[in-house]
């Protein structure tokens, strides 16, 4: 099978709607000159990640982002995981993910589905439940290469989500994902690597950049884990495109030689979808 070229980009987020649209445009074509058949942007990449902006820069699906990364997914003809929005629905405001395939067509949408309600002593205090409404599916989309699991940041910290992603044939999970300078250090690297390794996937996770003049300081660190729990590639804080390809034999080999999903004992236990 062709391997799939990644291109992940780790950009820089600013409280301009159009300017964030241009420049996710821009990172995109470059990412796709480069050889990515995929390309995947970071959590709330056209908005400022705070409970304030969230309402003023939602959209309604179809919308000025959404319709900018179809448009570019079918000029280009790659796929597109397009980070996450805010998404407005009825009264209703989502954090949101849209998936274009190559021919410009949404092939699916997840919305976050763990709120990142946290009060860290001494560290970070955040709660998306104040403005944001909860996600109720497990996302997992049909592509040409494989199925892919697609979740948004705090997901990440449920095994449970990403194993059923896992059991539904998911080779790959997909994360947008903005840690803070709280919860990066201490806990995005080891996350990421144990749901790679939990559930034998290449796992990505696409983190903005670190943007010093904005009331949140993302972690930066986008990062593209293999099946064996290895690193392939990792960004610093700083603004940039990570590349990084999937090698489905890998994934059929490790499976094969420590079959994890195969020794669960559903005798005993089991996880299923309400």
């Amino acid at each position: 099978m062709e391997r799939l070229k990644l291109g992940v980009c780790q950009m820089k987020v600013e409280d301009d709607l159009n300017k964030n649209i241009q420049h996710a445009e821009e990172m995109i074509r470059k990412a796709a000159e480069n050889g990515s058949n995929l390309v995947v942007l970071p959590e709330m990449f056209n908005c400022p990640y705070e409970n304030k902006y969230f309402p003023i820069f939602s959209e309604k699906y179809p919308g000025k982002t959404t319709n900018m990364l179809s448009d570019l997914a079918k000029e280009l003809g790659i796929y597109i995981v397009g980070g996450s929005i805010p998404e407005k629905d009825k009264d209703v405001f989502y954090n949101t993910s849209y998936v274009f395939d190559e021919h410009g067509n949404m092939i699916g949408k997840h919305r976050k589905v763990h709120l990142f309600d946290i009060d860290v002593e001494g560290g970070i205090k955040f709660k998306e439940s104040d403005t944001l409404g909860y996600g109720e599916k497990v996302t997992v989309v049909d592509t040409k290469y494989c199925k892919i699991g697609v979740a948004i940041c705090y997901d990440m910290r449920f095994p449970e989500l990403m194993r059923l992603m896992a059991l539904e044939g998911a080779q790959i999970i997909i994360v947008p994902a903005a840690f803070n300078m709280t919860t990066g250090p201490a806990h995005w690297e080891i996350l990421l690597r144990a749901r790679a390794l939990d559930n034998q996937v290449y796992f990505i996770a696409a983190s903005p950049c670190r943007n010093l003049d904005a009331s949140y300081h993302a972690y930066g660190y986008s990062t593209i884990v293999d099946p064996w729990g290895k690193i392939v590639s990792q960004a610093d804080e700083k603004e940039c495109i990570l590349y990084g390809e999937v090698d489905f034999e890998k994934i059929e080999k490790i499976r094969s030689e420590l079959p994890l999903l195969k020794h669960r004992r559903t005798d005993l236990y089991e996880l299923s979808k309400k």
